[in-house]
């Protein structure tokens, strides 16, 4: 049976472990909420109260932290993972965090005899918990074999995208590209229905399941329609920090990307106006001027 552990235990993290667990494998997690993980406990899911107990003895690692930061420091900081994990074992960085960071974990892991997997997910928490994420991975065939059985029981769809450490990240930027800008646009456009006198929601209603319809107006219009902003599924922090990897990225190959500067900018105001905690439709609210309460916190 392969060893299994797991750090990150947050809102997708903490299902996605379940899952795997779930599936069969013995899962040892950790996460900086020590009382988090241990109330994921159970099924096959242990937890433990430090970085290196987890790493120790394990074939895999998964990592579902949110920043390139927090992967630094769980690999490479105290009580990093990278000196306890043993040769021919493996890290699956599932984590949106860009090409860069990706491809230099690679290289240091590679000469500690451990190989890297980049695995980033996309789909929400709600597909989280059921085990219905898309995941963009790429890596050596050798590690691709050892993690297959562990993605697999996160994912519906998991297709190979590239055969080096980084290219997944790349997929997953050019996704966060096109989510981040139909987000912006479904509320652009639910603004502009607004600023007409229009019923919103008739209006939503109307459009959702025509040529100009998309996942998000889907999804995202239902939450504008309904102000759902504290109902937090997809915080605006995120695309935060998405749509900055996004624009950094296209920078560093000389690539314009004028749609998903602006919906940076969008988002960026949503911060500065306190509202980073918000589910991410409240970009409607922005866009409308409309003064909203601050997240707690």
């Amino acid at each position: 049976m392969t060893s299994i552990g797991w750090i990150g235990l947050g809102a997708m993290g903490g299902p996605m472990a379940q899952c795997v667990a779930a599936a069969g494998h013995a899962v040892t997690a950790y996460d900086v909420s020590l009382d988090r993980a241990r109330s994921l406990a159970g099924g096959g899911l242990t937890a433990v109260d430090s970085i290196g107990a987890t790493a120790k003895g394990a074939d895999v690692l998964v990592l579902m932290v949110a920043t390139p930061d927090q992967v630094e420091a769980v690999l490479f900081g105290a009580d990093g993972a990278a000196a306890q994990l043993e040769t021919g074992a493996v890290v699956i960085v599932m984590a949106t965090v860009g090409p860069g960071p990706v491809e230099g974990w690679a290289r240091r892991l590679g000469e500690l005899g451990v190989g890297l997997v980049d695995a980033p997910v996309s789909g929400g928490v709600a597909r989280a918990a059921k085990g219905d994420l898309l995941v963009m991975v790429s890596g050596s065939v050798e590690d691709l074999a050892v993690s297959r059985p562990i993605i697999d029981a996160m994912a519906s769809t998991a297709p190979v995208v590239g055969p080096d450490p980084g290219d997944g990240q790349k997929v997953k930027v050019v996704n966060q590209l096109l989510c981040g800008v139909h987000i912006a646009a479904a509320g652009e456009a639910l603004a502009l229905a607004d600023s007409m006198g229009l019923d919103v929601e008739a209006t939503w209603e109307a459009l959702k399941s025509g040529a100009a319809g998309s996942f998000m107006f889907s999804d995202r219009g239902g939450r504008m329609v309904t102000g759902a902003f504290d109902d937090v599924r997809s915080a605006l922090d995120i695309f935060v920090k998405d749509m900055g990897i996004v624009t950094a990225t296209a920078k560093s190959v000389a690539q314009p990307t004028p749609l998903a500067a602006t919906a940076e900018q969008l988002y960026l105001t949503g911060r500065r106006k306190g509202l980073g905690r918000k589910d991410d439709s409240v970009v409607y609210d922005i866009l409308r001027g409309r003064p909203s309460r601050p997240s707690a916190g």
